[in-house]
């Protein structure tokens, strides 16, 4: 496969930028199928979080596939192209492979080292085969990283400093606001993020713990394994005064809660202290202007990201190189299997056709002598296919050698050339379509758009 990423995140674009182009409700479906649909793109898988949007696919051409996905990312982002691709970044082939191994890592999130983007990637994935956009190539590319992502938390000490976003943004509302154990708390939202906080908050000691969701069956789920208790998604706005932090991450399109409903309850809070928001939304459900009001405190994804470079550091230099090293000899093994996969269908093909040449010969051998006993017949036969065996057993196992190095493809095109290859034969045995694919335009997006 032929492996491009497009996105943008944390990293590369403010959270503005991410906020209007965050995808939501049936978005990102419609975002994977017309990026599946397009004529460079055989496979594609999409993984959007609150700090990132990547498009992964399959492609048969580079500058093509750029153009082509950046178009689809601005017209279902509703940003403008021209500012959308200020911020974008692409990799291709083993770039791309090392990038998302590094992202299954945590090497690439706003904590470096947080876990929970283990199942924001296995999420990617499954949305990807339900709308039957990801084949072989990006299936096993994506269970490769989560076997990666695995591999790097069980063998080095990167999971003991690797917070969930969760975390880290409660411990920024608790250096704002006072310790988290004993308040009053409102989770609203019942997805996984909330879910997260929802059980973080549990496990530290909250005094009091409520959850409200749109869908109350929902609420009532994640309530009943917490222990808390459930308010009506409607009664938000009164139950704020009853709280001390609120943690909310719906989803949702617009505001949840608005400055005015936030003013309207500090007012009313007997509580001590400010009434504190750890807003996880994007695009955000608190509305920014509750960072001016007094006795109110908001941390959101903006505030986070401009602590992250105070706690980039958190987890052990020796851990974050060790990881490094775990992706780096990852992509190295990934990249030889991939390329050694590739002349499979080539030297099977040869194979084949030496069968083939072997069972012609041995027919004609039948015609011209009749008279040949079975067990001569089948010497003779033998003899002819070990010959044939011992002939090509050297070329095609130095083949797949050299093929697993970087360049090796022109190999499997030296031998299909060398033995005359049927083209079709060849991709009868790998599965894929034989001739010309429709190619759209090439845009010169790439040149602006890599970093």
């Amino acid at each position: 496969m032929s492996l491009l990423v497009v996105g943008l995140s944390h990293r590369t674009a403010p959270v503005g930028v991410l906020e209007r182009a965050a995808l939501t409700g049936e978005t990102p479906n419609r975002l994977l199928h017309d990026a599946a649909a397009t004529a460079t793109v055989s496979e594609a898988a999409l993984l959007n979080t609150c700090n990132r949007i990547e498009l992964y696919a399959d492609v048969d051409k580079f500058h093509a596939g750029v153009a082509e996905l950046s178009l689809l990312l601005a017209h279902h982002s509703g940003v403008d192209l021209e500012e959308l691709t200020e911020h974008l970044y692409v990799h291709y082939e083993d770039r791309a492979v090392h990038h998302i191994f590094s992202v299954a890592c945590g090497l690439d999130s706003m904590v470096v080292g947080e876990g929970q983007i283990l199942g924001q990637l296995r999420d990617a994935l499954a949305r990807a085969q339900d709308e039957h956009t990801a084949g072989r190539g990006l299936n096993e590319l994506f269970q490769q990283a989560l076997r990666v992502g695995k591999r790097a938390h069980s063998e080095t000490g990167i999971d003991k400093a690797g917070q969930s976003l969760v975390t880290f943004g409660l411990e920024q509302v608790a250096a704002g606001a006072g310790e988290i154990a004993g308040k009053r708390a409102l989770v609203v939202g019942a997805g996984s993020m909330s879910s997260l906080a929802a059980a973080t908050l549990s496990r530290a000691g909250v005094g009091d713990l409520l959850i409200a969701n749109r869908t109350p069956e929902r609420a009532e789920r994640l309530a009943a394994t917490l222990g808390a208790r459930t308010v009506e998604f409607g009664k938000v706005p009164q139950a704020l005064a009853d709280v001390d932090l609120v943690v909310s991450c719906t989803g949702s399109a617009g505001v949840v809660i608005g400055a005015a409903e936030v003013a309207a309850a500090v007012a009313a809070r007997t509580g001590a202290g400010p009434l504190a928001f750890l807003d996880l939304a994007m695009p955000r459900d608190v509305d920014h202007a509750v960072r001016a009001l007094p006795g109110a405190l908001l941390v959101d994804l903006e505030s986070l990201s401009e602590v992250e470079s105070e706690t980039a550091a958190a987890p052990g230099a020796g851990d974050v190189d060790a990881v490094t090293r775990i992706v780096a000899d990852e992509v190295a093994a990934f990249g030889a299997a991939q390329r050694a996969a590739r002349i499979a269908p080539t030297v099977v093909a040869l194979r084949a056709m030496a069968s083939e040449v072997v069972g012609a010969e041995l027919a004609r051998l039948d015609s011209r002598l009749p008279g040949l006993d079975e067990r001569s017949r089948a010497e003779m036969a033998q003899t002819v296919r070990r010959v044939v065996d011992k002939l090509l057993h050297a070329p095609t196992v130095r083949v797949k050698q050299l093929a697993a190095e970087p360049g090796g493809a022109s190999y499997a095109e030296a031998l299909r050339e060398l033995f005359d290859l049927d083209p079709a034969a060849v991709h009868a045995v790998s599965g894929t379509p034989v001739g010309p694919q429709a190619a759209s335009a090439e845009g010169s997006l790439a040149g602006g758009a890599a970093r």
